[in-house]
């Protein structure tokens, strides 16, 4: 719950609210006091510029395609073959009957279908789902993950589920967990390109070798025009998404 309180903070929206605040309430006292007003129409303009620029297509997708070109190969072709493929929740939710009885794919399931295609490309014996309990649908995520899985062919004797983690950092703890027991040391890591160096690092610091196999790359090359610096809430929680991401990193660290 901290985490995420103080990830909805340092959002270019909620600095900019509490900038904003800050310029109401600077700008109240100067009235009561008859103090210059200049301090609290400063931060008020800083508020609206800073949420205006994260709302902005060409300044969202020059920082999430900064992240993303970290991330690693983009080439099936380019991966080597491992024992262990592990999937990151995030892209998916389980059924909530009776208004949902599926499970629902999020924008992130590209990662359970490149996780197939690896599978199927003989990339990896093994799919080790993980992705524990979330409040958006019924059952962990790993469990949404499998059935889907199997819907694209891949066997059940192939596919293990890590039920328990709530996070990144507790997703590489769950694994480092389960693959040291097993003796293994290095795995193949598919989750969203945003979120691949920030996951990297993690299962690194759990003690293991990572190959990155990113997928749900957000950011294309176009050519520019007048929609790119328009602003939009699209942009806007796409910045916020790598916000996210930049304050993991460095907590991490």
């Amino acid at each position: 719950m901290f985490s995420k309180l103080v990830t909805a903070v340092i959002s270019p929206l909620g600095t900019g609210l509490l900038l904003g605040l800050s310029g109401l309430l600077l700008l109240g006292l100067a009235q009561r006091r008859h103090w210059t007003p200049r301090l609290g129409v400063g931060l008020l303009a800083v508020a609206l510029g800073w949420i205006w620029l994260w709302s902005l297509p060409v300044a969202s997708d020059a920082l999430r395609g900064w992240i993303e070109d970290q991330a690693g190969p983009r080439l099936m072709a380019e991966l080597p073959s491992t024992e262990v493929l592990v999937v990151l929740g995030g892209g998916m939710s389980g059924p909530r009957p009776p208004r949902r009885p599926d499970a629902d794919l999020g924008s992130a399931a590209d990662r359970v279908w490149h996780a197939a295609r690896l599978f199927h490309t003989g990339k990896a014996q093994q799919l080790l789902l993980s992705g524990g309990q979330v409040r958006s649908g019924d059952g962990s995520e790993a469990q949404a993950m499998r059935g889907l899985l199997l819907d694209l062919g891949v066997p059940d004797q192939a596919i293990r589920l890590e039920a328990l983690s709530t996070n990144t950092a507790t997703n590489a703890s769950e694994i480092a967990a389960l693959l040291q027991a097993d003796g293994v040391e290095e795995l193949m890591l598919v989750t969203s390109a945003l979120h691949m160096p920030r996951a990297r690092a993690q299962f690194e610091r759990a003690g293991l070798r990572v190959v990155p196999a990113p997928t749900d790359f957000e950011v294309i090359e176009m050519p520019l025009d007048l929609l790119q610096v328009v602003p939009s809430a699209g942009a806007l929680d796409g910045s916020a998404r790598a916000f996210k991401e930049l304050l993991g990193r460095w907590l991490g660290r």
